[in-house]
């Protein structure tokens, strides 16, 4: 059986990752605030600890929002600096301002927001 050709790999989908991570966060938000007033009854059936993981999933997620809008104005900079100086600092991954989660060169992910 022949082999098929190989076709480069399509580039990544991008979302809103800001709008995902906040609207996660609300949600735990929302369910730490449901459950507050049934502390009590669910205290008793040992399920007392359920809005206190609903207030440490909201907690996370600020701090991942934090992240998420670092990384997409850090991408948001390389991109600037490319455009503006023909992309010299940007492909040695010297510009500086990228984050952690963008890679070496700090262009593996691509907006259209």
């Amino acid at each position: 059986m022949p082999k098929t050709p190989l076709r480069p790999s399509p580039p990544p989908l991008e979302a809103n990752d800001v709008a995902i991570v906040g609207g996660g966060t609300v949600l735990w938000f929302v369910a730490f605030l449901a459950l507050l007033p049934f502390h009590g009854a669910m205290a008793r059936h040992g399920r007392g600890d359920w809005q206190w993981i609903c207030l440490a999933g909201a907690g996370l997620g600020l701090i991942g929002l934090w992240y998420c809008r670092a990384r997409r104005d850090a991408i948001a900079r390389d991109r600037a600096a490319s455009a503006a100086g023909g992309g010299a600092g940007a492909e040695d991954g010297a510009d500086g301002g990228t984050s952690p989660g963008d890679g070496a060169d700090g262009a593996s992910a691509t907006r259209s927001d």
